[in-house]
């Protein structure tokens, strides 16, 4: 979904979320340029493998992306931590949580998925998530998603006292990793300038990865210029 962007390089607005009540879907873009359409690729690595349907076309083709990575996710994938730390030039590693547990203060369950709950639950999640990151990648991470991309303001308040930005995106490729190939091809291939993409990275056997990497070869034949959200202007 697009957002009116203000004056400023990239503008990040909050609105609620349709299908969640009193939550908010966080959104992120960035102010078009002049010349080649510019987007910025940022992969959810919640919990399970890696899908090298899209991690090998990044590598091979050098497109830049940010991956939201739990600490949950890099416990079991040791060696695709260590091909993302092997290309800090491609790779911009930020905080998706300590075991991929929404970002909510309260008892409702976005997507079903049970919530932190509590304040001191959600510092646990953002700083568990963080402090794997700099352990693994030697760097601090300053940007957040939360599973499920929903939050309440409250949670929002406290992610940013503890020095981060909640991470929004303003096109989703692939619904979770839901999608059909088609449709999450169909869906990339529509970015327009100044898109942040959200997708998985982290569902080998689900047909959207087909989809998501064949989109983001088009885009490239295409003339587009990708960036990671810490080279956004």
């Amino acid at each position: 979904m697009r957002r009116l962007l203000s004056s400023l390089a990239f503008a990040l607005a909050l609105t609620s979320a349709a299908h969640a009540n009193d939550l908010l879907e966080p959104a992120l873009s960035f102010a078009p340029g002049i010349g080649a359409p510019r987007v910025a690729v940022t992969l959810d690595a919640c919990m399970g493998g890696v899908d090298h349907r899209i991690l090998d076309v990044l590598v091979r083709e050098h497109i830049p992306a940010t991956l939201f990575v739990t600490a949950r996710w890099m416990s079991g994938n040791a060696e695709t931590a260590a091909i993302l730390a092997a290309h800090p030039d491609l790779f911009e590693i930020e905080d998706h949580g300590r075991n991929h547990v929404p970002a909510v203060i309260g008892s409702e369950k976005p997507y079903g998925i049970t919530p932190a709950g509590t304040l001191a639950a959600v510092d646990d999640e953002v700083l568990g998530g963080g402090e794997a990151i700099l352990a693994g990648f030697g760097r601090q991470p300053t940007w957040f998603r939360g599973a499920t991309a929903l939050y309440t303001p409250d949670a929002m308040d406290e992610i940013n006292k503890l020095g981060y930005r909640v991470a929004g995106f303003s096109l989703n490729a692939d619904f979770g990793a839901s999608a059909t190939a088609k449709v999450a091809q169909s869906r990339i291939e529509g970015a327009q300038d100044g898109d942040v993409i959200i997708a998985h990275i982290n569902q080998p056997s689900r047909p959207a990865g087909e989809g998501i990497a064949a989109g983001l070869l088009t885009l490239k034949q295409n003339g587009y210029i990708f960036l990671r959200l810490d080279q956004m202007p």
